[in-house]
Formats: structure tokens, sequence, C-alpha cells
């Protein structure tokens, strides 16, 4: 017989308060995919990298993820397009020492070219996001800001919900950029009411006894008080913080809340002479030295 966790299996679907707003219907497809997946042997694959000298299972100390900053010959704030041995922990076998050629971008490029051209280490999160918000749901607002909540850390990783606001606000609504914007200081923040708990994946890349900086706590207290914080919240909410390798979502499964929710300029993304322009540039020619 096939053993389900069942606190795991609750917080796959975004928590105790996402699963009440479930229908009964949806509550058994999520059962039976769960299942489904329990039958072929998939695993959940956790994105963080392992802190050197701490022991597999247990979690680092604030002070040894410091610590080993110096063994690394990369920054991990550094956008993954830049770095291929930031992909090291999620993809297998490694990938190479070097940057792979990337295929040129498109005249007049729009969202779903940069999706398929560059941001293809986070599309697989994001599909697999927007679908848990979808299956718990979630409006279509909603489900968008959970299908491109993550691409900015193709270009920054660090303070990626900020670069993501400036990258997507003259393209989206004002909840969406909200949504995006300031989802990322949620994250260190439980709100039980809406089950949302604070994850391991963030002990493991941040240490068990980390405390967020006073600006992170300064935008949480404010993003809480504001008329869409239950915007932001439910993207932290709906995020996953491990993905199945095994689990595929078409492409093109989301494609009609791009083409509902996303404004494409005229002129190509990064030709519009918008105040995130220059950020969609550093995108389609990441190998421009200056």
């Amino acid at each position: 017989m096939i053993k389900l966790d069942r606190r795991d299996f609750i917080a796959s679907l975004g928590g105790a308060a996402a699963v009440a707003s479930m229908t009964h219907e949806a509550k058994a497809d999520a059962l039976e995919d769960a299942l489904a997946g329990g039958m072929q042997g998939a695993k959940s694959t956790p994105m963080a990298q392992p802190t050197p000298g701490v022991p597999e299972g247990t979690f680092p100390t604030a002070q040894q993820v410091k610590a080993a900053i110096t063994t690394r010959p990369y920054r991990r704030g550094a956008g993954v397009l830049f770095e291929s041995k930031l992909l090291a922990n999620i993809y297998s076998p490694p990938p190479p020492d070097t940057v792979p050629m990337l295929t040129p971008m498109p005249p007049r490029a729009g969202l779903k070219d940069f999706i398929r051209l560059r941001f293809q280490w986070s599309v697989d999160h994001c599909l697999q996001s927007a679908a848990n918000a979808q299956r718990n749901g979630m409006d279509e607002e909603i489900q968008f800001a959970c299908l491109i909540h993550d691409h900015p850390q193709n270009l920054m990783r660090v303070d990626h919900g900020h670069w993501g606001g400036q990258l997507y606000q003259p393209y989206v609504s004002e909840r969406v950029h909200f949504a995006v914007k300031h989802h990322a200081a949620l994250r260190f923040f439980p709100d039980e009411k809406v089950g949302y708990t604070y994850p391991d994946l963030y002990r493991s890349m941040f240490g068990h006894d980390y405390v967020p900086p006073a600006h992170v706590q300064a935008e949480y207290e404010m993003v809480k008080k504001h008329k869409y914080y239950s915007a932001a919240r439910a993207v932290t909410v709906n995020d996953l913080y491990a993905f199945d390798p095994n689990k595929k979502i078409p492409a093109d499964a989301f494609d009609h809340l791009i083409d509902k929710h996303w404004r494409d300029p005229k002129e190509g993304l990064g030709y519009d002479d918008s105040t995130a322009a220059h950020l969609w540039r550093s995108l389609s020619y990441p190998d421009t030295p200056l």
C-alpha cells in the first residue's frame, strides 16, 4: 500500500486554508495525482545547494552559510542565466563548467519568447506553481503571478521580487505587479491563517537561525497592511519549495493567461523605452561585456 504523508500532502496543495477552499472533486483529483506520483516513485528535488561541512539531513547555522561564501567561484545572488554552476543542484548530470550558447532572440520578442529562450531554468517550477494555484481555486491573476514570479531569478537571484517588480511593472496589472514584487519578502514570515509555514528550503539556504534584515522586516510590516497583501501571500502559498522533475506540464498550458494578463510592447521587450527596457536587453544579450 502506498503511504502518503498527510502533512506533506496538505503543504503541497498550498496549506490547510487552501485545502478548505477546494471542492470535493478537486480534493479527490489532488489525492489521485499524489498517489499516482507515489506509484511512479517520483521524488521532489529541493532547490537548495548543500552547505559544505554540514551533514546531510541537518540544517546549517547562518554563520555556516556565511563561512561557505569563499568556497564557491561564484556569488549565490547572481542570475542563473549568467552562472551555469547555480544549476548544479537541480540538474542531473550536473551542467558543464562552461555556459551554453544561447539562441538569439527574435525581432520584437515578447514574454513567450523569453520564457522559451531565456527562462529555461525556472519554466518548470513556475508552471508547477501556476498549476498549483489553479488546482487550489485561485483567480486568474494569481495563477498568472505564479506563472511569472520566479523568472526574474534568471537575471538576478538576490532581491528577485523587486527585480521582478521592475521587470514586469509596465506590462501587468497593479495587483500582479504588487504580488510578484513583494512575494519574496513574505516568504520569511509564516501566516498560519492561510496555511503558510516556513519552508525547510530556507533553513537550508539561509541557516535555521537566520533573521531577515531590517529592510525585509519593514517591507513585511508594510505589505501585511496593504490591500493587496492577500495577492502577494497567495504567491507564497501556491509556490513550490521543491519541484518534481518527473512532472511535466505542457509549456503552453497557461498561454491563455499571458494573452489576457500581459501587454507585450509593439516594439518588443527591451525596445519600448520603458523603465524596464534595459533589463530585458540584459536578458537578450547576457554575453555583452559592457
